[in-house]
């Protein structure tokens, strides 16, 4: 346990930075510390809304935030706070964080967090400074009144903080102290002080101590002084004292509060309807991106320079000439010679019968066909075997996939998804989303397609996994995660694959760790309704299986496997059966051939 007279100086504070409210000033403060600083985004909505409609604030916000980032002193949280009463989540954030400071600007924070000064300094959850002024230049005189009460010791802190040779102690006695008459000081502050030989000490004898400070306020820029242990007159007092000083005083005033732990808060994301709904909202607030966010890739190549991590794109084709040697150059063009964000670039076939294949290697690409890779384990058919196996064949830390139909194509739809996992370590999986106009004969209508996603999987994700209803396109074939994160989980075969990995994902590391991006506009080649039909048969066995695991019983084993096709001939119309057995491949971490690679 740290001992009284051990003086440690502040190395991080943190700031709340409330969408359209407090923040700045605090910030400017805070950046004549040689401190760490760490801004945390927050976005308070209003009982009457849905917490989702509060999405465009929080892009707002957290691209001012990654603004003010790029200072190489201030971190900027990526994940922004969004809630109708944000404090209670800004508590548990401020445990997980441990700052040695909270910073907060006196009145505005508070209102915008929807709490009273008594509701945050009664137990603060750690040291508080609350800023009333703006500092505008490095203060030269900062005052610091003390009467060796609790928090006399953190004032001094702050104000070494601000400026190591310009702090007095104004040491305050009354008359009716018996050592008034000394200038023997608080024998716990004197431990202090003679570890800060900067600081000069005044000693001071009065019984109106506000008035006192007051006329000494003139000559300081700054003055900073302790709170009482308890707000005295009302839930929005930080003591009389204090208030009169807050009230009066000409330049910056600075409160301060020594904290302590708050106990630990549990969330009950599953307690009723209500309870999932507001999770969803927020969750849909806090997690969806825009790709226009990720637009400036220099500063995307420092994150990924940060964080010392490789990205892989795998391309999934299946007859794609028309339009995979397009996907290619583009992607090559843009992001690895212009930009190096991608380390490497991959065609994994599936067997194609046209000139797939050749157009890739022309592009200089490694092509791969999927039936040919890990033969001991038989070949299967569909695009989630693809997808598995390209683990397999790429070394990237983060994986990213594309569809290769893409008519449309742009870098936005692999950098937008690449953004949030380098911007957000929590976020393991992104899915992105776009508006998918559907060709209708010779016309374009804006704004149709991703019928089965509407009639099939977004339905049986609301009905058996609520969490998952905020995600706009569950099977958006453009998404990427996190190698450590793909490897363990088991993929799908063939259609069901998108929405296993959604559900894995979700089961194994929670809704946090799964975000969205607004790519905008997709164009592809639109399928059948035929096609659509077996693409729906194997989402809802997808489901039923993950079920399965979820209540210890078999149920795909009972029904039928099998899927009658309504055809119609010269005789009239007759079925046709077709097998459409959804089927899993493991973790890829249990195949030996890919831990042998890795290793």
């Amino acid at each position: 346990m740290q001992k009284h007279s051990d003086f440690v100086p502040i190395h991080k504070i943190l700031i709340p930075f409330v969408h359209d409210g407090p923040g700045m000033h605090a910030l400017e403060l805070a950046r004549h510390f040689d401190a760490e600083i760490i801004l945390v985004g927050v976005v308070v909505v209003l009982t009457e809304q849905s917490l989702s409609t509060a999405a465009p604030a929080v892009r707002a916000l957290r691209k001012r935030l990654r603004h003010y980032g790029k200072d190489e002193r201030i971190t900027s949280k990526s994940q922004i706070i969004v809630s109708y009463q944000p404090w209670m989540e800004l508590a548990k954030f401020l445990q997980d964080e441990k700052p040695d400071l909270l910073c907060l600007e006196w009145d505005s924070h508070f209102q915008a967090l929807g709490v009273t000064v008594s509701d945050v300094l009664t137990r603060p959850p750690c040291d508080v400074a609350v800023v009333r002024g703006k500092l505008t230049s490095k203060p030269k005189q900062i005052l610091v009144p003390v009467r060796g009460g609790p928090h006399a010791e953190l004032s001094l802190r702050v104000g070494l903080g601000l400026h190591p040779k310009g702090v007095t102690a104004l040491h305050l006695r009354r008359p009716d102290d018996p050592e008034a008459g000394s200038d023997a000081p608080f024998k716990g502050l004197e431990r202090v002080l003679k570890q800060m030989p900067d600081v000069q000490k005044q000693f001071v004898v009065t019984d109106n101590a506000s008035q006192l400070i007051l006329d000494n306020a003139r000559q300081a820029d700054v003055i900073i002084l302790g709170t009482t242990s308890q707000p005295e007159t009302s839930s929005a007092s930080l003591g009389a004292f204090a208030d009169r000083l807050l009230r009066e005083s000409p330049g910056v005033v600075i409160a301060v509060k020594s904290g302590r732990p708050l106990p630990q808060i549990d969330y009950d994301e599953s307690a009723g309807v209500q309870a999932i709904s507001i999770l969803v909202d927020k969750w849909f607030a806090e997690n969806t991106y825009h790709a226009d966010e990720f637009s400036q890739l220099n500063e995307l190549m420092e994150l990924k320079r940060q964080q010392g991590v490789t990205i892989s794109l795998a391309l999934p084709a299946l007859d794609e000439q028309e339009t995979v040697g397009k996907v290619i150059n583009m992607m090559k063009k843009e992001l690895i010679r212009k930009v190096p964000l991608l380390d490497e670039i991959v065609l994994i076939d599936s067997n194609s019968t046209d000139r797939t294949r050749e157009i890739a290697k022309k592009a200089g690409v490694p092509v791969y066909i999927h039936q040919h890779l890990l033969e001991r384990l038989g070949a299967r058919q569909g695009k989630g075997e693809a997808l598995w196996k390209s683990l397999l064949v790429t070394s990237g830390d983060i994986i990213v996939w594309i569809d290769t139909d893409i008519v449309n194509i742009h870098p936005r739809f692999v950098y937008g998804i690449i953004g949030p996992l380098l911007l957000n370590s929590q976020i393991q999986l992104v899915k992105g989303f776009y508006r998918r106009p559907l060709r209708v004969g010779e016309k374009m209508q804006a704004g149709g397609g991703g019928r089965v996603t509407e009639l099939t999987a977004r339905p049986l994700l609301n009905l058996f996994y609520p969490e998952l209803s905020g995600v706009v396109q569950p099977l958006s074939g453009e998404y990427a995660g996190r190698r450590e994160a793909l490897e363990q989980v088991s993929f799908f075969s063939g259609y069901g694959v998108e929405t296993g990995l959604l559900i894995d994902i979700y089961e194994k590391f929670g809704l946090q760790a799964i975000a969205q991006v607004d790519l905008l506009e997709r164009v592809h080649h639109n399928q059948h309704l035929e096609a659509l039909s077996k693409m729906s048969f194997a989402i809802i066995q997808t489901v039923f299986r993950k079920l399965e695991s979820r209540f210890g019983r078999g149920v795909l084993d009972d029904v039928n496997r099998s899927m009658k096709l309504i055809r119609h001939g010269s005789k009239g119309y007759f079925l046709e059966v077709e097998e459409i057995a959804e089927r899993e491949r493991p973790p890829m971490i249990e195949v030996q051939e890919y831990l042998e690679r890795k290793r």
